[in-house]
């Protein structure tokens, strides 16, 4: 997915605007996925329902903690190394929503000031 660079001209709407579109369903992807991960792993490993694993895995990911008290070894296991995954994937989700948007906006800027040096010259 590749960018305009500092000597272009900054993309109309429609083009950006599918172009955040692209990036977001890429986004959420990788949240479909790690939901999936974390859902399948905690109701494996921890023994709890479907939907409280579910719940458990939404929580861990955007940074709320836990819910949900795992008994064994291997689920406190599965359940620090989610937690430590899920903090990386959030961030990195969160940069490959805002990506285009805040290229654009310095791209503006950008441009903005290149102009207004070319009229002073």
């Amino acid at each position: 997915m590749k960018l305009e660079n500092r000597k272009q001209k900054v993309t109309p709407l429609p083009r950006f605007l599918f172009r955040l579109g692209r990036y977001a369903l890429f986004a959420l992807g990788l949240i479909t996925f790690s939901v999936l991960l974390g859902t399948i792993g905690h109701h494996h490993f921890g023994k709890i329902s479907w939907v409280d694993s579910f719940h458990m895995a939404c929580m861990i990911l955007t940074g709320m903690g836990p819910v949900a008290e795992m008994e064994s070894s291997t689920a406190k296991i599965f359940s620090s190394l989610y937690a430590l995954y899920s903090g990386v994937a959030f961030l990195s989700i969160t940069a490959v929503f805002f990506a285009p948007i805040i290229h654009r906006l310095l791209h503006i800027l950008h441009v903005e000031q290149e102009e207004d040096e070319n009229k002073t010259l």
